[in-house]
Parts: C-alpha cells; structure tokens; sequence
C-alpha cells in the first residue's frame, strides 16, 4: 500500500467521479477496494448520488465487482429519509428519479400540499412545470429538502448540470434556505464519524469535487484528498482550498 495511508486509520470515499465514471468503473478501483479490505483497513462509502436508492446503489456497485455492504454505504437520498423521518413527516413532493423514492417508503407523495419538498436529481425530467410545482408547494408552507447543491457532474458525454441550480432557483424564488442533508452536511458526515468510531484528524475523505468534498470534510477536521478523476479541473486549484493530497486517481493508494 502507499504510504499515504500511513497518516490516517481510516477513509471516507466518494463514489461517482472516484470509483465511477456513470456506469464505467474507473481503471483499477475494484483492487484498490480490495487491496484496502485485505489490508483491514475501514473505510465506509459516502455519496450524494441521488439516482439510486441505497439497496439499489449497493446492487449496482456489487455487480461491477466491488464489494460493499449495505451498512458501509451512505447515500444523500437515505440521509433525506431519515431526516424526513426524524421530523415525523407525513407528505413530499419529490423531485426525484423514481428508484430513489423508493428510499422514502411509508411517506405519502402529495403533489399538492406537502410537508417537505425533496430535490435531488431528475436529470432531463427537470421541468418547468415540475419546478413550478414545487415553487408552489413551497410558497404554501412547505419545507424545501436538498440532498446535495452541487453544481455539476462529469460523465463519460461531459459535464452536465446537477441538482445544486434547481435548489437554488427554488431557494430564490421563495426566498428561503434548503436544508441540505448530504455533503457538506456536518449532520452527514457526522453519522459516518459515529459508525466508524474514529477521529477526524485519523481519517480522510477521498473526493473529486474540491468544495463539497475537501472542504466539507477539512470542516470536520478530516483531511481532504482531491482526485483528478470525475469533476476535477485544473482551476480548481485556484480557488484558495487546498487539498491535503492530490490524487491521479484512487489507485494511488496501491
């Protein structure tokens, strides 16, 4: 193993950018996961993909070869759902691909009058009638949700815009402040700090987005190391976060 890891007992790894490109695994991320399993090395999974819900994600991840546990794997749509739950809530509005509604079960979907309104990733589904909705919703009382505000998301087509717009477009025209229940949440990552059981200075979260990712977590005093794969671009070195490590790719670990 490299001798970065000598620094830290523990990781916190992002998914979408670090381990996948859309569907495409990146180039040696399955033996670095399990170069670090063999190693005893904990780590646990801690993503704002909002496209999946976890049970899903954990299938998807499982069938191109990597080997995860449904209780290693954080999402920003299940951080939602139980925050929905912890505020005993009845009713939302999603703004969601439908597998990752199914994280949300036993609440109501109500177009009309809900208590929260959810937004996460709809991809082209983003519409001004469903927007309009939701403005709607939220004018009447509603709660809004975010599940992340990032900007924008690499795939293999190129950057395309991600859920962060819409928030906060909505945020705008409402006046009004989501709550956002993924990264950089301290709420977040304060979940995954109390599973592992480890201090922040002995862990680092390994992202490619160098705002969400390093200096959410530089927040928590966990270090950041930022990967060149996924969302990373050259300017992003110039907007005064340094990371703690930069990072070719996830397979610098081995």
């Amino acid at each position: 193993m490299s001798k970065l890891l000598s620094c830290v007992d523990g990781l916190l790894i992002d998914i979408d950018g670090v381990l996948m490109l859309g569907d495409e695994v990146i180039p040696g991320a399955t033996e670095t996961i399990r170069a670090l399993r063999d190693r005893q090395i904990p780590f646990r999974f801690m993503t704002n993909t909002t496209v999946y819900c976890r049970q899903t994600l954990l299938e998807h991840l499982n069938a191109r070869g990597f080997d995860v546990t449904l209780d290693e794997l954080y999402t920003a749509t299940y951080s939602a759902a139980r925050y929905l739950r912890q505020q005993q809530a009845k009713s939302y509005l999603p703004l969601l691909l439908p597998d990752a509604q199914l994280e949300f079960a036993g609440i109501d979907v109500d177009e009309e009058t809900p208590e929260y309104v959810v937004v996460g990733d709809l991809g082209a589904s983003f519409t001004f009638a469903r927007l309009n909705r939701a403005f709607r919703a939220l004018l009447n009382g509603a709660r809004l949700v975010a599940l992340h505000k990032k900007r924008h998301w690499r795939t293999p087509q190129g950057l395309f815009l991600d859920a962060g717009p819409f928030v906060v477009a909505l945020e705008y025209a409402t006046e009004s402040n989501a709550v956002v229940v993924g990264k950089p949440s301290e709420a977040y990552f304060q979940s995954v700090l109390d599973d592992l059981g480890l201090p922040p200075a002995r862990l680092a979260l390994i992202g490619d987005d160098i705002e969400i990712d390093v200096l959410g977590a530089k927040r928590m005093g966990i270090q950041g190391w930022l990967v060149k794969t996924g969302r990373f671009r050259k300017e992003d070195l110039a907007r005064g976060i340094w990371p703690d490590q930069i990072l070719n790719s996830i397979v610098d670990l081995i």
